[in-house]
């Protein structure tokens, strides 16, 4: 199976207008879209579209209907102008824990008939419970890495402004991980948030190991989110009201909307 597991670190630094950092470890799936059913089979603690200790649920991706994952990454694709044949389709994400689901981003790695690498589709979600694709082409692929800068108009952080923008450099994972999406303002980054890691073996010994290592993963990513945005306002690091500047968000998923 192409489908895997990833140990991650997480890393984010501010240098502006407060300094701050953090760092910490989880957990990501890498997953074959076209393997879910399979490995709902395979695995006994995973489950697709069911409680189980793991669960994929389709309705927890782009937007919140029932329809299959992939079908809804080809129509969005499509609905921004490219309709190359898509081939395999593999996203990095969270998976909701004992019932509880939280991605701050889902990366979709898509590739070509051939296999090569073809466009990447960036989800992101906040707080609020939106998320906002973001389509990576082609072109941005360099034989490495993808490398896009796009602005976000996106509510992201109450700590950035909905108008900065998102610099995009996405390995496409291997035996090892390296993801990195910075926020810049006029062209100077000043957050940098990466994930890298090593790839593992997606089974029940080394799931069963995690839920010891990491247990409510997804709890303690959305909790240490809060955390430090405390810790940012603490240091009266300049922040955004989500109500103000309606107008600078695109493209945003809200429950059954888009806007």
């Amino acid at each position: 199976m192409n489908s895997c597991l990833y140990e991650t670190l997480i890393t984010h630094r501010r240098l502006r207008p407060k300094g701050h950092g953090l760092q910490y470890r989880f957990f990501s799936f890498y997953l074959d879209l076209d393997e879910l059913g399979a490995l709902a089979g395979k695995v006994p603690v995973m489950g697709l579209n069911r409680f189980n200790l793991y669960s994929f649920y389709d309705k927890d991706h782009l937007e919140p209907d029932s329809r299959p994952v992939r079908e809804k990454v080809t129509a969005y694709i499509e609905s921004q102008g490219v309709h190359a044949p898509i081939g395999k389709i593999m996203l990095l994400t969270y998976l909701r824990t004992l019932g509880h689901v939280f991605n701050p981003a889902s990366f979709y790695f898509c590739f070509d008939k051939s296999g090569a690498p073809s466009v990447v589709v960036v989800e992101i979600g906040n707080t609020f419970g939106e998320v906002k694709p973001f389509l990576i082409k082609a072109g941005s692929y360099d034989g490495r890495r993808y490398q896009d800068r796009q602005t976000k108009y996106y509510y992201i952080s109450p700590f950035t402004n909905l108008d900065d923008s998102l610099d995009f450099s996405l390995a496409v994972p291997d035996k090892g991980l390296c993801i990195r999406v910075d926020t810049s303002r006029d062209g100077e980054k000043y957050v940098m948030a990466a994930m890298t890691g090593e790839r593992r073996e997606l089974n029940l010994a080394n799931l069963l190991w995690y839920v010891l290592r990491f247990p409510f993963e997804t709890v303690a990513v959305i909790s240490l989110i809060h955390w430090h945005a405390v810790l940012l306002y603490l240091k009266k690091t300049p922040f955004h009201l989500k109500e103000n500047q309606p107008h600078l968000q695109k493209g945003v998923y809200r429950g059954w909307h888009k806007n």
